[in-house]
């Protein structure tokens, strides 16, 4: 756009105007450039929840709620999962184009020879609890990871930044394995450097030293996806928490356990896991009708998890694909008769079916397939947001360099609508 063509937005207040240049991206809503709305009127906005603010540019991920679209470097999320493994579209969102095939098997070869972790941070999670959450143990192990890379922290260097980012999302998965290793009593298993990303995350989350462990191609391939559906999600909650505690200058580690932390509260990335926790309730295909009703009763606080989204007003695009991998997971086990999976499939298909909640367009997301894939495979419930941090790291590392690298980046400072106490003085003691 030329300068003759710059559009601006006018602010009167008490009767004085003010300009703010209107910014265009490449999709999405335009936005209102108010840096200089402080300076120039000595008033700030109010907006809370940041519900129509944008806190960066961003050239990673775009989601179009309406359409129900998600593009990650401008390819839609359906033909990347279909098409790439979750290693490839790794190497698209840190370098923002898909890799061909030598640049695919150096990364591979990259990511795996960082997959062990020290050995002294194996002895971390003997000062859990057994029964600790295995996202506590995350947020823990994950922090101190920087207590081992001092070799790499330097993120002026854009060199140490790419060892930092490689190194996460290499050792998640171990990580993620050894918290449930670690809570279910078994031996760790380290990381083999003949398996895939996902088939390797698999020997480490259930295989024994009794016998070798063969990852079933149907299950990887079905887990591979989910990392791919959750690898970024423009600027959600845990997304922002890493720009905002990496705006700090704090390093990656601290800011990937941050994310961690936000992304374990139940609003967020526990949605799958209460989900199931619905269906476990419901009980049988017989009470589905009675929590039809209930869920359409606004005097009822219950509702139906893992229906709707806050971003898409349209079909998530994700589930689709999701629902489809799913009846072939429960194809090759066997388990199309298993008495949630009937559950989950007879919800499904009323709530497709019901005028109201196709009005509301409460069509089942991500979430609700993805629990059903994961407990299928054999994960616990506890663990469903680890795998979902696991995948999620990718976009955290992504977003993180991106932030670090542009020319604005400053420390994030949002301001507030003080409504307190106005200024008072501090009475003697006998007085009070």
């Amino acid at each position: 756009m030329s300068k003759n063509e710059q559009r601006f937005a006018t602010l009167t207040v008490d009767g004085k105007s003010y300009d703010f240049p209107i910014l265009k991206g490449t999709h999405g809503n335009d936005v209102i450039d108010i840096r200089t709305l402080g300076a120039k009127t000595g008033m700030f906005t109010y907006d809370s929840g940041f519900l129509s603010t944008a806190s960066c540019s961003s050239t990673i991920t775009f989601i179009d709620g309406a359409n129900g679209q998600l593009l990650y470097r401008g390819y839609p999320i359906d033909q990347l999962a279909e098409q790439c493994s979750f290693l490839e579209v790794a190497y698209l969102l840190i370098n923002g184009d898909l890799p061909n095939q030598k640049e695919k098997e150096a990364f591979e070869e990259l990511i795996i020879s960082h997959s062990m972790v020290h050995d002294q941070l194996t002895r971390f999670y003997n000062g859990f609890r057994r029964d600790a959450h295995p996202m506590a143990i995350m947020v823990g192990v994950v922090g101190a990871l920087s207590a081992f890379y001092h070799d790499a922290m330097d993120f002026s260097d854009s060199e140490h930044r790419l060892d930092s980012m490689h190194r996460l999302i290499a050792k998640l998965p171990t990580i993620v394995a050894m918290a449930y290793k670690y809570n279910v009593g078994e031996p760790f298993m380290y990381p083999r450097n003949d398996l895939g990303y996902t088939a390797n995350f698999m020997h480490m989350m259930f295989g024994t030293p009794c016998g070798p462990y063969k990852p079933n191609p149907v299950l990887v391939r079905a887990l591979d996806i989910i990392f791919t559906l959750h690898a970024d999600h423009e600027q959600n909650a845990s997304t922002s928490t890493v720009r905002l505690a990496g705006s700090s200058g704090a390093n990656p580690f601290a800011c990937v356990s941050a994310g961690i932390s936000c992304l374990w509260g139940p609003a967020h990335g526990g949605a799958n896991e209460a989900c199931l926790m619905m269906l476990e309730e419901i009980g049988d295909v017989s009470r589905v009708g009675e929590y039809i009703k209930r869920a359409k009763d606004k005097n009822d606080p219950f509702r139906l998890m893992g229906f709707g989204h806050r971003v898409y007003k349209n079909f998530d695009p994700r589930a689709k694909l999701m629902g489809k991998v799913c009846a072939e997971v429960l194809a090759e086990l066997g388990l199309e008769n298993d008495r949630l999976f009937k559950l989950a499939r007879a919800l499904e298909k009323i709530a497709l079916e019901d005028e109201y909640f196709v009005r509301k367009n409460l069509y089942p997301n991500v979430d609700f397939y993805s629990g059903i894939v994961q407990r299928a495979i054999g994960i616990p419930t506890s663990m469903f947001t680890c795998i979902f941090a696991l995948a999620r790291c990718v976009g955290w590392v992504t977003q993180w360099e991106e932030m670090i690298s542009d020319r604005e980046y400053k420390i994030g400072r949002p301001r507030q609508l003080y409504v307190g106490h106005a200024l008072r003085e501090v009475k003697p003691l006998a007085e009070r």
